[in-house]
């Protein structure tokens, strides 16, 4: 992962310190407890208890890493700097499907904390990059590989 700005939420700031600190203070320590179980099973080539435990470490310990530099090279988007009269990162925008009617509801974040369940769209996403930057009213159009949907930006709000 190179150095890039990382463009948090005060939400994705506490979700990402949280993770590092459960990581670091409980994870670390079971993964620990599996590997001293594991080699009192004897000899540790053939032990498959131990090659999981130890796999489990390297993945802990890689995310650890990878945590501790998006922290470092994180940029907080305040709720002050969010602003309800264009869409930006941090913003809760309604948009309306004008194919089929469907309104839906997103929260522009980072592409660290984006979640597609929860309608956190990245600003990187297709649908993100369409409305980043535009107002209320505005006809958008998003590509998508079934084609082109056009969205109408119904309300932006913090």
């Amino acid at each position: 992962m190179s150095d890039k700005e990382i463009i948090l939420t005060q939400d994705g700031l506490k979700k990402l310190e949280d993770e590092l600190e459960n990581l670091k203070s409980v994870k670390r320590r079971e993964v620990a407890e599996r590997i001293k179980v594991a080699i009192g099973y004897g000899d540790i080539s053939e032990n498959s208890e131990y090659e999981d435990a130890k796999n489990e470490q390297a993945f802990i310990e890689g995310r650890i890493i990878t945590l501790e530099k998006m922290l470092r090279n994180a940029r907080i988007i305040n709720n002050d700097e969010i602003n309800i009269d264009t869409v930006s990162i941090g913003s809760i925008v309604t948009v309306e499907d004008l194919e089929f009617g469907d309104t839906m509801e997103y929260t522009i974040v980072g592409t660290a904390e984006s979640d597609p369940l929860k309608n956190k769209i990245s600003n990187e996403s297709p649908v993100g990059k369409a409305i980043l930057g535009k107002m209320k009213g505005t006809i958008v159009e998003v590509s998508v590989p079934a084609g082109i949907i056009q969205y109408k930006i119904v309300d932006i709000k913090k």
